[in-house]
């Protein structure tokens, strides 16, 4: 694949241009911490920090346009274009569990935000995963006044000193919905990436096969 396209979906490509718009808009600020840009014995750092934020950005911009396609194969309603004000910040833990691209597609695009509402609506969490949760994580659910005391959540503390299951029920239920949801985005990115052809410079920034690849989590 040559000429003026980053990528090509099934054939069907993606011009540079959507590459530039996603950097000019800011979203290099993005890769900050992200551990892509690591300065290049063989190269100058600010060379190299270009090509892979160009690398990076190519993957942000292909994410959202196979979230596109998919919301529609859904019948999901498409989200209009993200303007650069409306863009939203990535939380460092986001960044962390999610890895920064990943992260990155679902602060700028809404066609991704609106793929991951689709598919933790599809998640069903049995009520004996929800309790089993509760049970191994007590730490998580003791009372401000049994953390004052230094309350060992482990040794048999008193009922009162911890928040009944009924009431935290319904979080940890969202919260296992959510980290289900995350699971299935990433199953999907998997295997929709596959029809997903890359130019010259726009490889993944984790591609082996380029000589300056960086791939870090």
């Amino acid at each position: 694949m040559t000429g003026d396209y980053a990528a090509s979906i099934r054939g069907e490509p993606i011009p540079k241009e959507r590459v530039a718009a996603f950097l000019d808009a800011g979203g290099a600020a993005s890769l900050r911490g992200a551990g892509n840009c690591a300065p290049s014995h063989n190269d100058a750092a600010p060379a190299r920090r270009h090509r892979q934020q160009r690398r990076w950005a190519t993957q942000v911009v292909v994410t959202d346009e196979l979230a596109r396609r998919t919301c529609t194969e859904r019948g999901l309603a498409t989200p209009e274009d993200v303007s650069p004000a409306q863009m939203l910040t990535i939380p460092e833990a986001d960044v962390a569990d999610l890895g920064s691209i990943v992260a990155a597609a679902l602060a700028h695009s809404p066609a991704a935000r609106a793929l991951l509402a689709d598919l933790e609506g599809e998640q069903h969490i049995p009520e004996t995963a929800v309790r089993d949760y509760y049970d191994r994580n007590r730490d998580r659910y003791l009372t401000p006044e049994a953390l004052r005391r230094g309350v060992d959540p482990f040794d048999e503390p008193a009922p009162s000193d911890i928040h009944p299951y009924e009431h935290v029920r319904n979080g940890i239920a969202q919260e296992l919905r959510q980290a289900a949801a995350r699971r299935a985005f990433f199953d999907w990115l998997d295997e929709a990436r596959a029809d997903v052809e890359y130019a010259e410079g726009h490889e993944h920034p984790g591609d082996p096969t380029h000589q300056d690849h960086e791939h870090r989590h």
